[in-house]
């Protein structure tokens, strides 16, 4: 059982956005698409134009975080084995990344992830009910550094206000960067939401629950800094 990725399957309605935010990279090895080819009819969910019932998703009724662009899984498989008690709906479409992960979840035997190989925007337009979800975790979207490829940029006004539909009351939105540029469009479009508060004085101190990652780890010992924006969605 295979998804068609976003690039090989349009949307049949009209987009959020014009212009997407991502490309496809890099080649899939033989373990990811083994992982990917008999993990996926376990744990993942094809898209579907219907909305999600997150209590059959997940056979119980708990707290829902999505995950948008997990790359290949590491920090979304260590939030989830450190919070059992939050289920976790991982987006993203890049093909080996969702296999590096399926076979994360059943090396540590997660039941708490659910994963999913689409586009973040048709996933939350289509299928996620609003005010349904706990929190939205963005960690590390491409920057598309180049100024005349902002446009591209995932963190737009009418992305954060579909966002902004889909928590529920006392949700929260966390995102981080390692450029400041761009951590400082995230802050100005999500300040000017009026769905959203920010819950620190600007940007956010890194939380506890959100790992260090090997990328981060580097960037760090490279002396880049890194920001976070933790916005809620007030009761």
């Amino acid at each position: 059982m295979e998804t068609q990725s976003p690039a090989a399957s349009p949307s049949p309605t009209k987009p959020l956005r014009k212009v997407r935010s991502f490309v496809i990279r890099g080649k899939i090895t033989k373990a990811q698409k083994r992982a990917y080819e008999t993990l996926f009819p376990v744990y993942g969910i094809p898209f579907q134009e219907s909305l999600l019932n997150f209590a059959d998703v997940f056979g119980r009724e708990a707290p829902v975080v999505m995950e948008i662009g997990f790359g290949m899984g590491e920090a979304t498989a260590e939030i989830a084995a450190q919070h059992p008690e939050i289920d976790y709906l991982a987006v993203d479409v890049f093909k080996p990344g969702v296999g590096s992960l399926l076979r994360r979840i059943q090396e540590r035997n997660l039941t708490n992830v659910r994963v999913m190989h689409w586009d973040a925007v048709e996933v939350l337009q289509h299928m996620i009910p609003d005010n349904s979800l706990h929190g939205i975790h963005i960690f590390f979207p491409d920057p598309w550094p180049k100024k005349r490829h902002h446009k591209r940029r995932l963190i737009q006004p009418p992305f954060v206000r579909l966002m902004a539909q889909k928590l529920a009351p006392g949700g929260y939105v966390h995102i981080c960067t390692d450029w400041q540029d761009y951590a400082e469009q995230i802050l100005e479009v999500l300040e000017a939401e009026p769905l959203l508060r920010n819950s620190a004085e600007g940007f956010a101190p890194r939380p506890e629950w959100r790992p260090l990652t090997k990328f981060e780890q580097q960037g760090l010992r490279d002396h880049r800094g890194v920001w976070d924006v933790h916005f809620i969605k007030p009761e």
